[in-house]
């Protein structure tokens, strides 16, 4: 699958998948102070494999793409 996402707001999520939401709402709060606004779906790119990593140490790549608003 390719993207072609343009401006992003982008997070490194340290620790596990499940506490990823509150990642998520930091970036949402980001782009609002930002004058940003959602502009696609955000996607991951994983950074650790799961099979090899300790759940608190995992790191995901979190990218949102965005526009003004």
């Amino acid at each position: 699958m390719t993207f072609t996402e343009g401006r992003c707001v982008q997070l490194v999520h340290h620790g596990p998948y499940a506490d990823e939401p509150a990642s998520l709402a930091r970036m949402d709060r980001y782009m609002r102070e930002h004058g940003l606004v959602p502009n696609g779906l955000h996607h991951e790119i994983y950074l650790s494999d799961v099979s090899e990593t300790d759940p608190a140490k995992m790191r995901t790549l979190l990218r949102h793409p965005c526009r003004p608003a």
